[in-house]
């Protein structure tokens, strides 16, 4: 399995919305920003897609309108992760079908398997598709962490589960990961905040919520850190880090959505419940920052 695929900026991309039903024209203006902006690799339907709320129908519909408005630019990787397993099995082949060119696994959530647990879950998961699978560790969200054992574990006996989408806030998970697995492996920043102190430790990349509305400048920034040139890459990510930190001060995918529609990407920054609308705290804050880095 070529892990060189797994190198860049991925955009976690929202799901616009609006009168509670997905929006696909806005999702097609979001995809050819995107492309505008040289993105490398476009993600479907995870947390910042609002997979939770997407009935199934409409989880693979996101998938397959994706695929076609990338018209094969950049690969497309699909949320296929569940607390079941037989569901993520499901959601994995139907988006295969639906043209994904490999798929984002969660740990399960909620039921907080043991780590023997999850090496079955991933491993059941990876029996049903030949497509590359990028783990994601997440313990914020799910309540556990994937080990570094169980990642070594899964991509020995597996090949193609060969990237993990690093989300515990730790350089020394980061460390651990490279260390432990070697060059083969990729791991890439699972926080905007965090991907030049992770790249610092061998992450190649990010997939970012940032990235739907910043294109071009985090793209070079990646570029200048794979290549080395760390004082150009921390110029871009010192500029772009108070808004790193304000897309988050709500639930995401509140703030970006609402940045999006600032920017007039999209049309309509409608979430689902029960998520909320952006509060006006949040806007007194995010308004001047999108005004100062020029996006609005």
């Amino acid at each position: 399995m070529n892990t060189n695929q797994f190198s860049g900026v991925f955009t976690a991309l929202a799901t616009p919305m609006r009168d509670n039903a997905v929006s696909y024209s806005d999702l097609e203006a979001l995809i050819a920003h995107q492309l505008a902006g040289n993105i490398d690799g476009l993600v479907s339907v995870g947390t910042t897609g609002e997979s939770p709320t997407l009935n199934s129908d409409e989880h693979i519909e996101v998938i397959r309108a994706t695929v076609a408005a990338a018209g094969g630019k950049v690969p497309v990787y699909a949320g296929t992760g569940s607390n079941s397993t037989d569901e993520a099995i499901h959601l994995t082949q139907k988006a295969e079908a639906a043209g994904a060119d490999g798929f984002l696994v969660v740990a399960p959530y909620y039921n907080k398997p043991s780590q023997e647990g999850l090496f079955a879950h991933f491993s059941k998961i990876a029996e049903s598709t030949e497509k590359p699978i990028i783990l994601y560790s997440i313990p914020s969200r799910c309540g556990i962490e994937i080990s570094v054992d169980v990642t070594a574990r899964l991509f020995e006996k597996y090949p193609h589960v060969c990237c993990m989408k690093a989300a515990e806030g730790s350089c020394e998970k980061v460390t651990d990961y490279v260390r432990t697995l070697g060059p083969e492996y990729a791991v890439m920043s699972g926080d905007d905040g965090l991907t030049l102190p992770f790249m610092s430790c061998g992450a190649t990349g990010v997939i970012s919520v940032a990235s739907n509305l910043v294109v071009q400048p985090l793209v070079d920034m990646v570029k200048s850190a794979n290549a080395g040139d760390y004082a150009t890459a921390r110029a871009t990510y010192l500029k772009f880090y108070p808004l790193f930190k304000a897309i988050f001060l709500e639930p995401n995918p509140v703030p970006i959505k609402y940045a999006l529609k600032q920017a007039g990407i999209i049309q309509s920054d409608e979430v689902r419940l029960p998520l909320s609308q952006i509060t006006t705290a949040t806007t007194a804050i995010l308004d001047p920052l999108l005004a100062e880095l020029g996006l609005v």
